[in-house]
């Protein structure tokens, strides 16, 4: 027998072929590969929202040892959308119902579960316990910036998965030296003003579409497979069905993050605590990549203040196409967000600018964008909701077709 045969055949002693046949078969994995799979270690964060769908996709992947943090109990109003528990399972801890749900799935598995919620107290020593990749599961800020300084202190490459209504975003961050979270969203936006799903909501099978592509992801890193989404954030628009990439860099300008004091300085804020909730699905509401945060206004103030004699710049970022089809008169300049750069000699750096897309995420990347070109983010609004919410409070301002 060859060596080559031989080396598979000890490749199989610890790998159930008929389980991962699938995985088997491709070229990209194989034996080796899914015994990779096998040895690896996984933490998410959070057996909500996102956790739902990563952890059943990495338990069903063959992913040797899954840690799963999170203290909250499983709730009726959870199972729309966290497909992971079931009616049987309402009121019992998530990280129960998870570890069972995932060990029907496949015995083989070795589950951790950490039934607290993650914080500096305990972050450190969780993380100690030697993961491979984290996964973001989590609803709050403290606890995403104290993930990510976190997993910089010990170089553990992590998933960033968030959703909002109907849109998503995916990246990864530290990830053999690439850019960390806080590169991007380097300015910590204020104390309540993130929506939580509760208020915004959330299609139920969005977080199977992000969560999914989270858990890609993580086997990605695990397996050194394809191009993995280190420096580019990608958005997913589940009503229009669209995917777009943004690129990002590291930022030279944030402060280097040497321990957890500026994440545990949230943590110990009492307008961050009240905040503090379940873990599971919400997006960031203002934010910036650097420099004065741009502001956040809902149509309701907007109009209040249009009322009064106030004249904004309004920016409209959406595609040509979605701009055909629906479009306010007041827009002064129409272009799509990723090519908004393009036409700064059309927008105005002193004046205030409302920019809104059709509910409000592309539209805080173009004002990221703009920030960093040099613009004062204290004259750039975000219109909360976009174009739907100006459809829904001011229907005769907007042109059809």
């Amino acid at each position: 027998m060859s060596k080559s045969f031989l080396d598979c055949l000890g490749l199989l002693v610890d790998i159930d072929v008929q389980r991962y046949a699938r995985h088997i078969s491709l070229p990209q994995v194989g034996f080796e590969g899914q015994r990779n799979l096998s040895q690896s270690r996984v933490l998410v964060v959070g057996a909500g929202c996102l956790g739902s769908p990563v952890l059943l996709y990495l338990a069903a992947a063959g992913i040797g040892h899954i840690g799963i943090i999170d203290d909250d109990c499983v709730d009726l109003s959870n199972l729309q959308r966290q497909v992971l528990h079931s009616t049987a399972t309402v009121g019992q801890l998530k990280v129960e119902s998870a570890s069972n749900r995932l060990l029907e799935l496949n015995p083989d598995l070795k589950v951790t579960t950490y039934g607290v919620r993650l914080a500096p107290e305990n972050i450190e020593s969780i993380l100690d316990a030697g993961w491979d990749v984290v996964i973001d599961g989590t609803d709050n800020l403290p606890t995403r910036y104290l993930l990510d300084d976190a997993c910089f202190l010990k170089n553990i490459p992590w998933v960033y998965g968030s959703i909002y209504r109907f849109e998503g975003q995916i990246s990864v961050f530290n990830y053999q030296q690439g850019p960390c979270y806080r590169d991007l969203f380097s300015e910590v936006p204020p104390p309540q003003s993130v929506p939580s799903c509760e208020e915004g909501g959330v299609l139920g099978v969005l977080p199977g579409v992000i969560g999914s592509l989270q858990a890609n992801e993580a086997i990605k890193i695990i397996l050194g497979l394809g191009e993995v989404l280190n420096g580019r954030l990608l958005l997913y628009d589940a009503e229009l069905m669209n995917f777009q990439t943004l690129s990002f860099t590291h930022n030279s300008e944030r402060e280097t993050i040497h321990n957890l004091s500026l994440s545990t300085a949230m943590f110990n804020d009492d307008a961050w605590c009240m905040g503090l909730t379940g873990m599971g699905d919400v997006d960031e509401g203002e934010t910036s990549s650097g420099g004065m945060m741009f502001k956040s206004i809902s149509m309701n103030d907007f109009i209040k203040r249009r009322d009064t004699g106030w004249a904004p710049f309004i920016l409209d970022v959406r595609s040509d196409g979605e701009y055909l089809q629906a479009r306010t008169a007041s827009s002064d300049l129409q272009i799509d967000h990723e090519s908004v750069l393009t036409m700064t000699d059309s927008i105005p750096k002193d004046r205030e600018v409302v920019l809104l897309c059709r509910s409000g995420m592309r539209s805080q990347m173009a004002a990221m964008y703009l920030i960093q070109a040099g613009y004062d983010g204290s004259f750039l609004y975000n219109l909360e909701g976009g174009i739907m919410a100006w459809q829904s409070l001011r229907p005769e301002e907007i042109i059809l077709g």
